[in-house]
């Protein structure tokens, strides 16, 4: 009874530490997915909607943003983390008597020198600088200025618990001179908990100071994501819902809706 029973019980033993070993490389995964400069390949496609905009607060918006995030080895010590993001959106309503757009608004590329290895205590960081580039094709959908300033970002991660703060500040330096300066601080506290079965559960805020009207922008966001494959392919797909704290007079009010798929690419 011994010898029949021997090799299945030896092969569901296996199984199941495989099984175990493909779990947890999902988590990890999914845990560095909250990392903004994990040393992946990743394609997050992040649609947001938004109401209430506008003096009057009949407009909305529905903004597409495509965000590629590459790294790139300087060394052997450290990488080079390009961060882009392409904004396609649709809006009406939103200024008064222009109707509805549609297409690109202005691209908005970071750059991150990071170290390869942690450092004290797992701290994970990059420093580099953050590029505006009037790329809008309708005039209400961009600034039409060119613009540049500092980003930074920290990262740590303790178990299944990921928090960080990422930060950039722009200033316009070109462009067409009837359009308002920029001169934006914009600030992004957040922290995830991610489970064994990689889904994991995300806050955050997007907060932006506008230094020349000197209002702020401040929505809070709640997401919950899961890691699936799509045939070997790995992907995030997240939903979620947020609030407008604070937001200028013609800036979006009440809630906010996210969706997002996240596809990790192969280096």
């Amino acid at each position: 009874m011994r010898e029949k029973y021997f090799f299945p019980m030896m092969t569901g033993a296996v199984f199941l530490l495989l099984t175990q070993s493909l779990l947890a490389s999902d988590a990890d995964l999914a845990q560095e997915l909250s990392n903004p400069i994990a040393d992946l390949i990743t394609l997050p496609i992040q649609m947001n909607y938004d109401q209430d905009i506008g003096l009057q607060d009949e407009g909305s918006k529905l903004q597409t943003n495509i965000q590629p995030v590459i790294p790139f080895a300087m060394n052997d010590e450290w990488n080079m983390i390009t961060r882009t993001i392409l904004p396609v959106t649709y809006q009406e309503d939103i200024f008064l008597n222009s109707g509805s757009q549609f297409g690109l608004g202005d691209l908005n590329l970071s750059l991150f020198a990071s170290p390869k290895s942690p450092g004290p205590g797992g701290l994970i960081w990059g420093l580099g600088a953050v590029f505006l580039m009037p790329t809008a094709t309708e005039p209400e959908l961009g600034g039409k200025k060119w613009g540049a300033g500092p980003s930074g970002v920290a990262v740590t991660m303790h178990g299944p618990w990921t928090l960080g703060f990422l930060v950039n500040h722009v200033w316009s330096f070109a462009g067409d001179s009837d359009r308002p300066d920029i001169s934006n601080s914009f600030m992004q506290p957040f922290v995830a908990y991610t489970w064994p079965s990689a889904w994991t559960l995300s806050m955050q805020s997007e907060t932006t100071y506008n230094w020349e009207t000197e209002q702020w922008a401040v929505p809070v966001n709640a997401a919950v994501s899961k890691l699936v494959k799509i045939g070997k392919l790995p992907v995030s797909l997240q939903a979620g819902v947020g609030y407008w704290l604070d937001s200028p007079d013609s800036g979006a009010e009440g809630f906010r809706f996210r969706f997002q798929a996240n596809f990790v690419l192969p280096k």
